[in-house]
């Protein structure tokens, strides 16, 4: 398929406005929480680093004390005022207030936790890959729910949640694909299967985000490039992103609806690159 790139010189059009780059450590996670840009990287610092939201220029590093190399989550609530992070090494989430003291507490969870999200309760969910469930937490830890999903569709990797309750997943392992899921775990409907390039077909599928409408947008990490499905997982378009040398191994997304602004965290790349003036995933396609 021949590819055009929208024209990013009409203001109204969705832009690549900035670029944080770094020459040493992988992008895990990205999110942000008011002017603040909260990046996690593959690397034994133990910190998160936080960035303005204005100016894109390094504020600060909170230190999360225990935290693993392996940090494949990271979420931020407004209403708890703090920032969760999954420890795919030590089976655990840490929470780092976000107001004054940046402590930090953590909790156990199930084997191997991967992406996590803030549902519309205020309440965190958790991927929990080697377990193959999905485990909901207060904010300080306890409990609330498990969700088991079915053994045999794969690895689980990051998810969303819709606002009817239902949960958008990305899996990898035999087949690469993003499920719609029921309240209970249940496959709704699925798209992908074995590893492919085309646009029926994904690649290691990490990242996912969704937008007002909930059009789905999936970080196919090894085809360098972003999806967007509907909502009935049907139909599959590319976003274009027209960042120097183009993406590099697109991993984690973060959607700031009150900005219109796309974060994008390269795990290949190490670089996080924000597009702006982005209304809805439908805005910037080939």
């Amino acid at each position: 398929m021949m590819m055009h790139f929208v024209d990013m010189m009409t203001s109204s059009s969705p832009t690549v406005t900035h670029v944080i780059p770094d020459e040493v450590a992988n992008v895990s996670g990205v999110t942000s929480l008011g002017d603040d840009v909260f990046v996690v990287r593959h690397d034994k610092s133990q910190q998160v680093e936080v960035y303005n939201a204005v100016t894109f220029t390094l504020q600060r590093r909170l230190s999360v004390r225990g935290l693993g190399l392996n940090s494949f989550g990271l979420a931020a609530c407004a209403c708890n005022k703090c920032l969760y992070a999954s420890d795919f090494d030590n089976d655990s989430v840490h929470r780092v207030e976000l107001s004054g003291s940046n402590a930090v507490t953590n909790w156990s969870v199930g084997r191997h936790p991967v992406g996590l999200t803030v549902n519309s309760a205020k309440n965190v969910l958790v991927v929990i890959r080697d377990d193959r469930k999905i485990q909901q937490f207060t904010t300080h830890g306890t409990l609330l729910q498990t969700i088991q999903l079915q053994p045999n569709i794969g690895r689980p990797r990051r998810l969303v949640e819709l606002s009817n309750g239902q949960f958008v997943i990305s899996y990898t392992g035999k087949q690469h694909r993003v499920c719609l899921l029921d309240v209970k775990g249940a496959v709704v409907r699925s798209f992908g299967g074995t590893p492919g390039s085309d646009l029926t077909k994904m690649n290691c599928p990490a990242g996912l985000a969704v937008d007002e409408d909930e059009n789905i947008l999936v970080a196919d990490e090894f085809n360098n490039r972003l999806l967007v499905l509907d909502r009935s997982l049907t139909s599959a378009r590319e976003m274009s992103v027209s960042a120097d040398g183009g993406l590099k191994g697109p991993y984690s997304l973060w959607y700031d609806k009150s900005r219109g602004r796309l974060y994008i965290g390269e795990y290949a790349g190490r670089r996080v690159i924000i597009m702006d003036h982005l209304k809805d995933f439908t805005a910037s396609q080939v």
